[in-house]
């Protein structure tokens, strides 16, 4: 009876060991990969998205799909390179004349209408800071220097996230090239594992995930990018100053399902300030075709709805950002739109024993 009991606890020794081992196995490769999950999560994504079209190209290619992938990866990239200098060199340039009238106290503000008092909360505040800016622009920022070297920091330093996300995206673009030249192994894997989890419900589940990321992918985020890189460009023609840093700001509004309207109609305001009257009218019409582009680009590029709600894009493309720069803007958006269908379509599942 000793002789067994030791036997039991020495087998139970044994197994926690080796448990333990591959715990802290799993544990360091976890760690090892955690810098680049985002990276891979993010190709993965493309990678799914653009899998069709890409089957369509290795076919016209006779069969070659490690060309067509790189071919893809290429062109992809210039897509993202093109738009993103010309942006952000007009950012720059309006940043670097900003500068050169400031430091040659050269820099005029026209005076601010009556009608600025009539804003509501804010009407009497920006009025009286407008007033003082077109007056003595000189004295109020010596007077607001602190302030105005906080702000000039941070948006260095959000320069330098966008930087650090456009490289993301083509290390990324590049990792769904790989996936894309061994898409038929890596879907047999994904099947394997999947009905290793979800049992005879698994394939379908599998099936489903892939439709709701292709669906966000390009119904969500494919559409947003193309409305800011319009929204960019037609600021840039008008001379809109910082246009790359609007059309930043219409790319998240696009992915949370608000129309690029927001931004775009202010700004056709302050065009119809400073340009002729027929640049302002060109401009004003270009930004609602932006706004509007999403009701023809959708059944276009999609085909159908999103099925998951504005609510759950929004919040997994702001957390996505917080937690992982501007490549998490993308991802959480999908990420938590695939949590979300899984788990309704698990709530809604019918409990009743499969048939044989």
């Amino acid at each position: 009876m000793s002789e067994s009991k030791n036997t039991a606890v020495g087998q139970s020794i044994e197994i926690a060991v080796r448990l333990g081992v591959i715990f802290l196995i799993v544990l360091w490769c976890v760690q090892i990969i955690m810098p680049f999950v985002s990276l891979i999560v993010w190709g993965g994504i493309i990678a799914v998205a653009i899998y069709s079209p890409f089957l369509s190209l290795a076919k016209k290619l006779g069969g070659r799909k490690k060309l067509a992938a790189v071919f893809i990866a290429l062109i992809s990239i210039a897509i993202i390179l093109v738009p993103v200098v010309a942006l952000t060199n007009s950012l720059v340039d309006s940043s670097t004349s900003l500068g050169e009238q400031v430091s040659k106290g050269t820099l005029t503000i026209s005076p601010p209408s009556e009608e600025v008092k009539s804003w509501p909360l804010v009407g009497e505040k920006a009025y009286t800071f407008w007033r003082e800016a077109s007056e003595n622009l000189g004295d109020l920022l010596n007077e607001y220097k602190d302030q105005i070297s906080t702000v000039g920091v941070k948006l260095l330093s959000a320069a330098a996230g966008i930087g650090v996300g456009i490289l993301q995206f083509m290390i990324s673009m590049l990792i769904a090239a790989a996936f894309l030249t061994s898409a038929e192994a890596l879907t047999k894997a994904m099947k394997t594992f999947a009905r290793r989890m979800a049992g005879d419900r698994g394939e379908q589940m599998l099936t489903l995930s892939t439709a709701t990321v292709r669906s966000v992918a390009v119904g969500v985020i494919g559409i947003a990018f193309i409305q800011s890189v319009m929204g960019g460009l037609g600021m840039m023609l008008a001379d809109v100053p910082a246009a790359g840093l609007f059309a930043l700001i219409i790319l998240v509004l696009a992915i949370a399902q608000l129309p690029p309207i927001l931004i775009l109609g202010p700004i056709s305001i302050y065009v119809f300030s400073e340009q002729t009257t027929t640049v302002a009218f060109i401009f004003l019409a270009w930004s609602i075709f932006v706004s509007v582009s999403d009701m023809f680009l959708k059944p276009l590029l999609l085909g159908r709805g999103v099925d998951a709600p504005m609510l759950v894009i929004l919040l997994g493309a702001i957390g996505g950002m917080i937690m992982s720069g501007i490549v998490g803007l993308f991802v959480g958006a999908v990420v938590l739109a695939l949590g979300y269908t899984l788990l309704r379509e698990w709530i809604m599942m019918d409990d009743s024993p499969q048939k044989a």
